[in-house]
């Protein structure tokens, strides 16, 4: 009785939170109608057992979060690997409210608890990763919603860093007002635009865009930058110095990546 008490009093506290987090970060934005992303980068351990953190994911994390109403979870790895190896994880939720409540569940869900079990008992001595890194993202207007590209088999990460929150809300404005189209054109397929609203390196964006090779991801590039469209949106001055640092990543989707 008092477990069950416990747990009815912990989903109305997160629910309390998550309606205050949504109405202080909602807005004119309507928050609640673009999805949430956690970005997670883990960085194994020199001579891990990468395969059991894998496993985790496969039979444990990523059922569990299908099964809360999470459709489309992506796991990564590196194109050319590097040493220790990194693991991305992405995972889209319908709002901040769903974050909140679908990661509540996962404490309580019986499954996922079994499931995680020879996750959870690796020993200290025995550690996969150093530590995994975090960001919570929220999509833009423009492109409020994830989109798997298929069969892709490269996938671009672009981190843009402002200096200013304002240089960044600019930045926004520019993929809002006209960029989506000439990624399309480009051949660049979009898979989602994220403002990172918690993590480091503040403030900033993140985006991650996929094509079938290296030469097509240069091909595509260059029809980019060469598109009258973008020529027209760099040159407006109110997109001026909007990004002092850009930083990118080249990324492979596990075979049981959902995305």
């Amino acid at each position: 009785m008092q477990r069950r008490k416990f747990i009815q009093s912990s989903l109305a506290v997160t629910a309390a939170a998550a309606s205050t987090a949504n109405t202080a970060l909602a807005g004119s934005n309507h928050l609640a109608q673009k999805e949430v992303y956690e970005w997670r980068e883990y960085e194994m351990r020199f001579g891990a057992d990468q395969t059991q953190l894998e496993n985790y994911f496969k039979t444990a994390l990523i059922p569990a979060l299908n099964k809360h109403g999470v459709k489309t979870v992506g796991v990564f790895k590196e194109w050319h690997p590097s040493d220790p190896a990194k693991i991305y994880l992405l995972t889209p939720y319908s709002s901040i409210e769903s974050y909140f409540s679908i990661n509540l569940k996962l404490k309580t869900d019986a499954d996922y608890i079994k499931n995680s079990a020879a996750y959870n008992s690796v020993p200290a001595g025995k550690a996969l990763y150093s530590r995994f890194t975090s960001s919570l993202m929220v999509a833009f207007d423009g492109w409020p919603s994830l989109v798997a590209p298929g069969k892709s088999k490269i996938f671009e990460l672009r981190t843009y860093e402002g200096y200013s929150e304002d240089a960044v809300k600019r930045k926004i404005k520019m993929f809002n007002d006209g960029e989506y189209p000439i990624f399309k054109r480009a051949k660049l397929d979009p898979v989602f635009f994220g403002e990172v609203i918690a993590g480091d390196k503040l403030p900033r964006l993140t985006y991650l865009i996929a094509c079938d090779n290296m030469e097509e991801r240069d091909k595509g590039w260059g029809a980019f930058v060469a598109d009258p469209e973008w020529e027209k949106l760099v040159g407006d001055a109110q997109y001026a110095d909007t990004i002092s640092k850009i930083s990118n990543a080249f990324l492979v989707a596990t075979e049981y990546s959902q995305v």
